[in-house]
């Protein structure tokens, strides 16, 4: 039982895909700002462009 309570200690193999994990959310957070963002300016430009043109 002491052998097993030790391995589960020094086990962080968890700990790696938690990591992972939070890496993961961050990127796909910066990813939709950043898209949402550029989507906004170029609706923009369209009406714009669509507004000249009529």
């Amino acid at each position: 039982m002491r052998r097993l309570i030790s391995r589960f200690i020094s086990d962080t193999s968890g700990a790696t895909a938690i990591e992972y994990a939070l890496i993961a959310a961050g990127l796909s957070i910066v990813i939709a700002v950043t898209v949402n963002g550029l989507g906004a300016k170029l609706n923009n430009n369209y009406t714009a462009v669509n507004s000249a043109l009529k």
